[in-house]
């Protein structure tokens, strides 16, 4: 159910690494797709919005917030949200959505964050972690962002189905192994070429870890009950009891009393 690439190389032939992610040329069409997506509308977003649970008063930092569906849930819900993401399109889709009032900003998680030590309850980063390569430094600038104490949810590509639909591909995958993956998407009349970092499940609780976070909840969710009857073409193989499907995987972590700069030091 899941896009699965048929291109997992260091390189892509058919696009220059300034095209690649291009979130700018697709935006109005992603947003579009994303708002009643099953895979968006349907499993990841009503699965983070559960794991979030109550957040009124709540200051959470959408971390990679696109087109804001989640970052207007968050809000309706009485959190006070700020929105971050390195596409200046995907930003005037949400500003559309959200209002002139919104806290949106351009920035590359990549990088650091034009935000204080300390400033948020909550950090929600989705379907985003798996555009880097290096979990380190972005896992260290949201540990820096947080409140002690404070949570990181993730959500990212289920490693597990990664492997098995390359593997269904005829590809040899390494599953160990830290290895890009390209992926073409189509979306409102734009082609684009997508890079992921695909990792095993150890190489991403040790990133976590080393961060300064605790492992609260890795969650493999099902999807929303009324998705079987809304996309009968994408379960029509399936079990009518079946409600779980290997597609993302998600998780709570919990910011740690101490926080820990890369000299080795560490801060409480």
């Amino acid at each position: 159910m899941a896009r699965m690439s048929d291109t997992p190389e260091d390189h892509v032939e058919t696009a220059t690494l300034s095209a690649l992610n291009d979130y700018d040329r697709m935006a109005e069409g992603y947003a579009a797709e994303n708002e009643t997506s099953l895979l968006n509308a349907y499993y990841e977003r009503p699965a983070m919005l559960e794991l979030a649970g109550k957040v009124t008063g709540r200051r959470i930092l959408d971390a990679g917030c696109g087109a804001g569906p989640l970052f207007s849930e968050l809000r309706d819900r009485g959190a006070i949200v700020t929105g971050v993401d390195a596409s200046a399109g995907m930003l005037e889709q949400a500003r559309r959505r959200l209002g002139a009032d919104a806290d949106l900003r351009v920035a590359d998680l990549a990088g650091p964050l034009p935000f204080p030590d300390e400033a948020f309850d909550d950090v929600i980063a989705s379907l985003v972690l798996h555009y880097l390569e290096d979990w380190g430094p972005t896992l260290a600038e949201l540990r820096r962002v947080l409140k002690p104490g404070g949570r990181l949810l993730v959500s990212v590509d289920h490693p597990f189905s990664v492997t098995f639909f390359q593997h269904m591909a005829g590809e040899k995958p390494k599953y160990f192994e830290t290895r890009s993956r390209t992926d073409e998407w189509t979306m409102g009349g734009q082609t684009v070429q997508m890079r992921f970092w695909d990792r095993p499940l150890h190489a991403m609780t040790e990133a976590f870890t080393a961060a300064g976070f605790r492992i609260s909840v890795i969650s493999e969710p099902p999807f929303v009950p009324e998705a079987r009857e809304l996309f009968p073409e994408e379960f029509r193989e399936t079990e009518p009891t079946r409600t779980r499907f290997l597609c993302f995987l998600f998780f709570v972590l919990e910011a740690s009393q101490a926080v820990f700069h890369e000299d080795g030091s560490c801060r409480r």
